[in-house]
């Protein structure tokens, strides 16, 4: 087996996925191409906000192409290439992308709504509550990760003291990417530019970028970053979404796509081999394949989190139902079209059967780095531009995730009219509630994080799909699309939390356990576990009634 064959076969399956299946969803729920979206009918400059499809798709593929798609694939390898390549085109296709296109459709139906307030609609207040505190639970987890990603790849030296220049031009022109984007955000919107000469502004703003930040890289330490990183998340949390997530996801999604293509590109020229086994075991290191699998492959398959940027963000933004399809189901197949790249590029440089030591972003930044050099980019430009693609990995969710968390901190307090919860509830401070918690999460690394993480989030998207199970349900439309995929994530998520909790139970018990930052994660652990239980309680409840409503708002 070769990595082209694999590549074709899966841009083919993709292709039809979203061709037959994507659209016979469309059609079974039905849209309103001639009805006023949220997006103009609560339009205030800030969260909902107007915008064409393609600045949609560009914030909602570029918000959830976090570090998943390319971590994830990689370390999955451990069990064979045949396994993850099957999750990514079934979970894909039948998972992921169906969650994230109901999550939009169901929001967009129910005025921008998130899906706390969805399940509070459908479901109940209790439900409600619960969701949005688990959810925000999670987006600690997503901040304090991501953050620590990004950190570690800006990066500007080495443990011996030694200077990374790919590290520091990633860091300058990530720092770029941020003014500039105020700019050109607030640029297109006083002059009213679009279409071609948008995408060309923005393809001349993004080689600026590049050139000003290689030539004028910015030599920092991660500490240095890290505090950096947690301001940006304030400062796009607080700021209106067309200033600054807008424009810059908008910029950003060239350099993404420019990276799949770029690997896509490669591998048909390239064509590597596999050398990889198809199958190693159901066992590998003490690692059982389920429910490991499915939670280490999670943004190529499915993701919770997924779904809190479609309710969250992207439908208050929808001009027009017909654009739900390609931003929620289309954005998630190629990002699964990403994961099978990462697959295809760790099991063609692996030798007899075993990866090279290194993390997976060395792995695909070291092939994505040569493939570039198809194009005639010199060896350490493209290595720079790597850098900066895989720190827009995780720097366009982050902000992303900042926002909708604070959002949610202010949804679970809104009903409340004592002192401290209206404290609480305003913008400023409901984002510092949010990032103090993830930054002390933070300390405890990246790969210590990464395990709770994965499974909060596969375990997020079981109760995103009860819920909108319930929502078609109640409003008359076919959900029995949604109830495999529900049940299947579930009982593999709430495995692998177990799993987690049995692990830090070790380290309490060889004497490793660090309070601070295990016990944290015991804490976060234990609530998500019984929250969900909670969650799965009260939408199970509703969705087992057969209570439908025909006449809900979702129907106006």
């Amino acid at each position: 087996m070769n990595g082209l064959t694999l590549v074709c076969i899966a841009i083919v399956i993709f292709a039809c996925g979203y061709i037959f299946y994507g659209r016979w969803l469309v059609k079974t729920w039905g849209i309103e191409p001639d009805a006023k979206t949220p997006a103009y009918r609560f339009e205030d400059g800030r969260d909902y906000a107007p915008a064409s499809r393609f600045t949609v798709f560009a914030h909602q593929f570029s918000s959830i192409t976090g570090a998943g798609p390319v971590t994830g694939p990689i370390i999955a390898c451990m069990f064979g290439w045949l396994p993850a390549f099957l999750w990514l085109l079934v979970g894909g296709i039948f998972f992921g992308a169906v969650q994230d296109f109901t999550a939009l459709y169901a929001s967009v139906k129910n005025d921008g709504k998130s899906m706390g307030k969805i399940i509070e609609q459908y479901v109940g207040h209790t439900g409600c509550k619960m969701f949005l505190l688990f959810a925000w639970l999670f987006s600690l987890l997503v901040i304090a990760a991501f953050s620590d990603i990004m950190a570690s790849t800006f990066n500007g030296f080495s443990k011996s003291g030694e200077l990374l220049g790919p590290n520091a031009a990633a860091g300058s022109i990530s720092t770029l990417y941020v003014f500039v984007a105020m700019i050109f955000g607030v640029i297109v919107r006083r002059f009213k530019i679009s279409g071609a000469r948008e995408i060309v502004l923005a393809l001349i703003c993004m080689v600026a970028m590049i050139a000003a930040g290689i030539a004028n890289p910015i030599f920092a330490p991660r500490t240095t970053w890290l505090y950096a990183t947690y301001a940006y998340c304030f400062i796009a949390s607080v700021l209106p979404m067309w200033l600054l997530i807008q424009p810059r996801d908008y910029l950003s999604v060239f350099l993404l796509l420019g990276m799949i293509f770029a690997g896509v590109v490669g591998i048909i020229v390239g064509n590597p081999t596999i050398n990889m086994p198809a199958f190693k075991g159901f066992t590998v290191g003490n690692k059982p394949m389920f429910p490991i699998l499915f939670v280490t492959i999670a943004c190529g398959a499915v993701s919770g989190f997924h779904s809190l940027v479609s309710s969250g963000t992207s439908s208050k933004t929808i001009s027009n139902e017909k654009d739900m399809l390609p931003v929620g189901y289309g954005s998630m197949l190629i990002e699964s079209v990403l994961g099978v790249v990462s697959l295809v590029i760790a099991c063609s440089v692996a030798v007899n059967g075993a990866l090279p030591k290194a993390t997976p972003f060395a792995i695909f930044g070291s092939a994505i780095g040569k493939y570039f050099s198809i194009f005639g980019i010199p060896p350490y430009v493209s290595t720079c531009i790597v850098t900066m693609c895989i720190s827009a990995l995780a720097m366009t969710t982050i902000d992303a995730v900042t926002r909708i968390g604070r959002m949610m901190l202010q949804e679970l307090l809104s009903e409340s009219n004592n002192a401290l919860a209206r404290t609480l509830s305003n913008t400023y401070v409901a984002t510092i509630v949010t990032l103090i918690p993830s930054y002390l999460l933070c300390l405890g690394g990246y790969l210590n994080i990464w395990p709770l993480f994965g499974a909060a989030n596969q375990l997020l998207s079981a109760l995103v799909l009860i819920g909108l199970a319930v929502f078609l349900r109640t409003t008359g439309r076919k959900s029995w699309m949604l109830y495999v995929p529900m049940c299947f994530m579930f009982v593999v998520t709430m495995s692998a939390l177990c799993l987690s909790v049995y692990g830090i139970y070790t380290k309490l018990m060889a004497g490793k356990f660090v309070v601070m930052v295990d016990g944290l994660q015991l804490v976060v652990a234990l609530a998500l576990m019984f929250l969900a239980l909670m969650v799965v309680k009260h939408c199970g409840k509703e969705l087992v009634s057969g209570k439908v409503d025909k006449e809900t708002p979702a129907e106006n």
